[in-house]
């Protein structure tokens, strides 16, 4: 089947369709077995019908997301093509303003859109899924969004200090030099999306505070947002002591992977407690994420789903 498509835009736009020595084109070949010849604003696709239809409405999707957002990456590619294998809608192109001028962060599946959703509509909100689906990430843009645009006056980052199967014995330093093994991802998170110098101005005047979940008992947090990380390794005392810190005007997001506790084999996960007894009470939502939400490195989505597969016992982490 041959079928001609005439690009809207101009040469800046096809440009940037096409991609850096037309790496974009070459991943829609490949992925789809389809031959793609370009000549000014025209493309020429080559193949069998079917190939060449899921083609022409993939390029079809490319073009409206570059309309609107003026750019296209690898990732766009990758993503939308992720979504017309498994079947499913592209998310949307609402980006989550951060501080980092050209950081286009947003929800890049349907999955990921639902959980930036209830983090806006409500005040309490818990996300489960899998490595790699963008918890952590999310979570961090939305607090850094709103602390940007004054809707907030804090941002609280804390996560339980449990070591993932090793014994790290004493570490050297002083409270903090301690504890940045363990909150390591949320400031790889703010990385992205802030310069550093800008980080370290906002936590030295205390407009972000990133502290181990043991350093919040007896506080309360007006006018702040809280996020919890790595919930699952949070005990039930320790979640109930944690949720009860939501104060006037906060916003609160707690985060974790159900199947990845690192916690004694006989206590039970605050994570899993939690959303059990609060899946139902008005004002909190739970969102869980699945294998289809996974963002990271194409890998990370066969290794979950290698380990998924795999017996309890044999991967209990």
């Amino acid at each position: 089947m041959e079928l001609v498509i005439t690009l809207d835009g101009g040469h800046d736009e096809r440009m940037q369709l096409f991609g850096p020595g037309d790496c974009n084109l070459r991943t829609i070949r490949q992925a789809l077995g389809v031959k793609i010849f370009a000549r000014g604003a025209t493309l020429k696709l080559l193949g069998d019908s079917d190939g060449v239809g899921k083609a022409a409405a993939l390029l079809d999707s490319l073009q409206n997301r570059l309309h609107h957002r003026k750019r296209l990456t690898g990732d766009d590619v990758a993503d939308a093509l992720a979504a017309l294998a498994a079947g499913r809608p592209e998310a949307g192109d609402e980006v989550i303003e951060v501080y980092r001028k050209f950081a286009a962060i947003r929800p890049r599946t349907p999955g990921q859109e639902r959980y930036v959703r209830a983090i806006a509509e409500h005040d309490l909100c818990f996300c489960l899924g899998p490595a790699g689906t963008g918890k952590t990430y999310l979570a961090v843009a939305m607090a850094l969004s709103l602390l940007k645009r004054g809707k907030i006056k804090r941002l609280v980052l804390a996560r339980p200090a449990v070591e993932a199967g090793e014994k790290l014995g004493y570490l050297p330093g002083d409270l903090q030099a301690k504890v940045n093994p363990y909150l390591r991802p949320l400031f790889d998170a703010m990385h992205d999306m802030m310069e550093f110098d800008q980080i370290k101005r906002f936590m030295v005047n205390d407009a972000i505070e990133v502290v181990p979940l043991a350093f919040m008992r007896g506080r309360t947090l007006n006018n702040a947002a809280i996020i919890l990380d790595e919930a699952q390794n949070a005990t039930c005392q320790q979640m109930l002591m944690f949720l009860t810190r939501l104060g006037h005007h906060s916003k609160m997001i707690v985060t974790g992977d159900d199947s990845q506790s690192d916690l004694d084999g006989r206590e039970k996960s605050g994570l899993v407690d939690a959303t059990q007894r609060l899946a139902d009470t008005e004002g909190i939502a739970v969102v869980r994420l699945s294998r289809e939400d996974i963002v990271r490195h194409k890998l990370v989505t066969r290794i979950v789903h290698a380990y998924g597969e795999a017996p309890a016992a044999e991967h209990n982490s």
